[in-house]
């Protein structure tokens, strides 16, 4: 299709159906997408995981949250028959175009077969196969055989393919004052004296092969305690709570517990406020990035396009266990050679004492 097929569209539905960190990733091209033409109206379709910070997006005037059964999102996926449902549901509202944003490692086909059945007469994505009538405007991916990008500057290419140019390639989130004063009493009621310093570390991840073992974090808030003079903050769901009492109990040091106490906007507030995260490959990272604070990233090799994105970062990296590496040919085929074992205490201690020294 020629580059300028998308700058008469008013209404544009954009689909990135997977986690917090997912959308994030995506905000510059949405962004750019809305700003390129005035009053465009950009709509939002992302799982159960995303729509919260989907929500607090300036660019998105509308979210439709539906788990699809096609991405990883275990135990909160909609039913598969409500899939017919959604499609009946995007027809009605006479999308102009559709925008499918996806990693390397997955296939867009799904998706764009969703779109074609609703009805929406433009359709723009990444498939390495043929799509012949499924897509009107197609993008042939070269990664990761050809080419290897961050996967904001892939979505940001993806647009671009259509005309759409990136102003601000920046990732980009506000928590508001309510949240920031709610964040501070909480961190007092705790046990944190706002006065001196304090750090978040944010220990919890969705997925068992991105996990940075819950003893070492352990002795990185014991070291950290100890030889920097930072009051410890830990952060996660509720469900992770008895990992995090177990962190406690094993760092022998006096750390405060903010797991399931915290909104997301307060979660946002909290790193933000903070001056520097130490934290998984997850979705915390992401916001990080956003709200511009350093990050100290324990990232385990598998999708190497999710690193920290414009902001000061230490990236360390481990290997995932041989039973938890996907089957995924694609990822297979940039699985690394070389060993990588897992960063010490004392490794993660330097990494964020250097960052907190130019913070």
């Amino acid at each position: 299709m020629n580059g300028d097929s998308f700058k008469n569209l008013d209404h544009i539905l954009c689909v990135r159906p997977d986690n917090l960190g997912d959308v994030l990733m995506a905000q510059p091209a949405i962004r750019a997408l809305k700003e390129d033409r005035p009053g465009r109206r950009i709509t939002l379709l992302t799982s159960r995981m995303g729509s919260g910070v989907a929500r607090m997006l300036p660019e998105v005037d509308e979210v439709i949250t539906y788990t699809l059964p096609w991405v990883k999102n275990d135990g909160l996926r909609d039913s598969e028959a409500g899939v017919m449902g959604l499609i009946d549901a995007i027809r009605k509202k006479k999308f102009e175009a559709a925008v499918i944003f996806t990693n390397f490692s997955q296939s867009a086909f799904p998706t764009v077969m969703l779109c074609y059945l609703a009805g929406i007469p433009r359709r723009l994505a990444y498939v390495r196969e043929n799509p012949y009538r499924l897509l009107t405007d197609w993008v042939p991916d070269p990664e990761p055989f050809f080419l290897q990008r961050h996967a904001v500057e892939r979505l940001l290419a993806l647009v671009g393919s259509v005309g759409v140019p990136a102003r601000d390639r920046r990732v980009l989130l506000t928590a508001g004052k309510e949240a920031e004063e709610a964040v501070k009493r909480k961190l007092k009621e705790g046990g944190v004296d706002l006065d001196k310093r304090w750090l978040v570390i944010h220990p919890g991840v969705s997925e068992r092969k991105r996990r940075y073992p819950p003893a070492l974090f352990a002795e990185t808030a014991r070291l950290i305690r100890k030889k920097l003079g930072y009051q410890i903050c830990l952060t996660g769901l509720e469900a992770e709570s008895a990992t995090i009492r177990e962190i406690e109990r094993q760092s022998r040091t006096n750390i405060i517990s903010l797991a399931g106490l915290l909104s997301l906007s307060e979660l946002v507030a909290l790193i933000k406020l903070s001056p520097l995260l130490i934290a998984n490959n997850t979705g915390p990272m992401h916001i990080a990035s956003a709200v511009g604070t350093p990050v100290v990233a324990l990232y385990a090799r598998t999708n190497p396009e999710h690193t920290p994105w414009m902001v000061r970062h230490k990236v360390l990296y481990f290997d995932v266990e041989k039973d938890l590496r996907s089957p995924n040919q694609v990822l297979k085929f940039i699985e690394p050679s070389s060993t990588c074992p897992l960063p010490t205490p004392d490794e993660i201690l330097r990494a964020a004492a250097e960052l907190l020294v130019k913070n």
